[in-house]
C-alpha cells in the first residue's frame, strides 16, 4: 500500500532501537509481483549505496483484487525476502486485536463497529490512510491477541500453497514479532 501499511510500521518502529535492524519502509501502491520486484530494485540500490548487504528483507501486500497473489508471494521466496501478506485487506490484522474472525471482512464497517465500542471511540470514523491507527491499536487492542488469531487463521491452510484460497489469513504477526524482537534472529 502507499500508506496504511507504512504508517502502521513506522509508528511500530519509530521510538524502537535497535543495533542489528535497519528499516526502510517506502510504500510503492504497486501490484503485488511490481513490488515485489520494486523491493528487489531498493534492497539492490541500498546494498550499492552502503556497500553492505541485508540479511533480512520483508515485503508487505495485501490480496485485494490482485491476479498475482500466489507469484508475488513465491517470487518474493525466490529472492530469498519474507512476506508479510493479508488475504483480502490489511484491516484484518487490525481487526484481529480485538477479536476472532475466520470470514472475509469488508474493510471498515466491521472494524469501526468494533472500535466505537470502546469508551473514547464511539464517533469514531475509519480512514484507511489514518497514521494514528498504531496508536489506537496499542491503546484498546490487544496484539498478542492478534498474533495467535493469525497463526489460527494460518494454521487451518497449513500445508496448502494456494494462498489466494487463504480468505482470510495474515503473515503480518510475523514481521511485527521480528521488528518487536530482532535479537532473536541472532
Amino acid at each position: 500500500g502507499s500508506r496504511t501499511e507504512p504508517n502502521y510500521f513506522q509508528a511500530l518502529v519509530r521510538d524502537r532501537y535497535s543495533e542489528v535492524r535497519d528499516e526502510k519502509i517506502v510504500g510503492e501502491g504497486k501490484s503485488t509481483c511490481a513490488l515485489v520486484k520494486r523491493t528487489l530494485q531498493i534492497k539492490e540500490e541500498l546494498e550499492r549505496k552502503r556497500q553492505l548487504t541485508f540479511d533480512r528483507v520483508w515485503v508487505v501486500f495485501d490480496k485485494d483484487d490482485f491476479v498475482d497473489f500466489n507469484e508475488a508471494i513465491q517470487l518474493a521466496a525466490s529472492y530469498s525476502f519474507q512476506s508479510a501478506w493479508t488475504n483480502e485487506a490489511f484491516e484484518l490484522w487490525y481487526f484481529l486485536h480485538f477479536q476472532y474472525l475466520d470470514a472475509g471482512i469488508s474493510r471498515h464497517e466491521k472494524l469501526q463497529s468494533e472500535i466505537r465500542k470502546h469508551p473514547g471511540y464511539e464517533n469514531y470514523e475509519y480512514k484507511k490512510n489514518d497514521a494514528s491507527v498504531y496508536k489506537m491499536l496499542t491503546t484498546i487492542g490487544n496484539e498478542d491477541l492478534a498474533k495467535r488469531y493469525a497463526e489460527r487463521l494460518r494454521s487451518f491452510f497449513e500445508g496448502d500453497e494456494d494462498y489466494k484460497e487463504h480468505k482470510p489469513c495474515t503473515t503480518v504477526d510475523l514481521l511485527v514479532s521480528e521488528l518487536e524482537s530482532p535479537e532473536k534472529l541472532l
